[in-house]
């Protein structure tokens, strides 16, 4: 196959999986008002999710075309070596990729300065499909960074885009409490019932599946937890804001006070690379 074969496939599974969130989301709707739970605080919340992909979308088109563009010339001037693209080298390349982002999604978590992106994933205290699509700004740029070493390793940046859409696409569907547990399922691969752990800000949840496609990294890396009772949803911290502006930059106005606050390149080092919650 192809690279650029290889990447319109994964666009499409990816609208497979976009239509499968909708029809998750058509279910959720109905259920909700079946058990007269569909408030106006619920439709502000899944409006404030979408309207992330605003600012998202907007640096994905500019920013992010941008270093892409880069890295296509960088692939074919700088990398010469490059690997075959036959079927066992693109499974290769997907398993390298969810593993590459089971590692990026934890640091992201560890890292104050990438969590201030990543938070606005888990700032809703609502659990539905819609958060599905909930990003921070700057997410695409440490994933971007992430994947590099793919490139370096000679997979084309197709092969490495394509796994990388794969890898968030399946995603998609785990953002819902309508599906409980699947069996042996649970053993291989990331599901709902693991993901909701992993939205969850109780102190057993916290820090726990980060896996992508495959839960196999957690129990591989010891952080998988199973899900025992339904999680709290959301940040430890006090979040509860509608306002789209505010779900946006919501861990930015703390960074800062926090920086302004340092008083010495230790302690700003500690505010910015250490963990969330990092004091000197």
């Amino acid at each position: 196959m192809i690279p650029e074969s290889f990447i319109t496939l994964a666009m499409q599974v990816d609208e497979v999986f976009l239509l499968i969130g909708g029809a998750i989301l058509v279910i959720e709707i109905a259920e909700a008002w079946f058990k007269g739970n569909l408030k106006g605080k619920t439709w502000l919340e899944m409006l404030a999710s979408a309207s992330t992909q605003v600012p998202y979308l907007l640096l994905e088109t500019t920013m992010m075309t941008a270093l892409y563009f880069g890295l296509y010339i960088f692939s074919a001037e700088i990398v010469t070596w490059h690997l075959p693209t036959s079927w066992p080298w693109l499974i290769a390349a997907i398993l390298l990729a969810d593993l590459t982002y089971y590692w990026e999604h934890r640091i992201a978590h560890r890292v104050r300065l990438l969590w201030t992106q990543h938070a606005v994933h888990h700032s809703s205290r609502d659990y539905n499909i819609v958060t599905a699509v909930r990003f921070g700004p700057l997410e695409s740029l440490w994933s971007f960074i992430a994947h590099l070493p793919m490139v370096l390793a000679g997979f084309s940046p197709d092969v490495v885009l394509g796994s990388v859409i794969l890898v968030q696409a399946y995603q998609t569907w785990l953002h819902t409490e309508l599906i409980g547990k699947l069996g042996p399922l649970e053993w291989v691969l990331n599901t709902p019932s693991h993901h909701r752990v992993h939205h969850g800000c109780d102190a057993k949840y916290l820090d726990k599946n980060y896996g992508g496609i495959l839960i196999l990294w957690d129990r591989l890396f010891g952080s998988f937890q199973v899900e025992e009772e339904r999680p709290r949803y959301g940040l430890t911290t006090d979040f509860d804001s509608q306002n789209p502006v505010k779900v946006w930059f919501s861990e930015m106005p703390a960074l800062w006070r926090d920086i302004k606050r340092a008083k010495s390149a230790r302690e700003l080092r500690g505010r910015l690379f250490g963990p969330p919650g990092w004091k000197p």
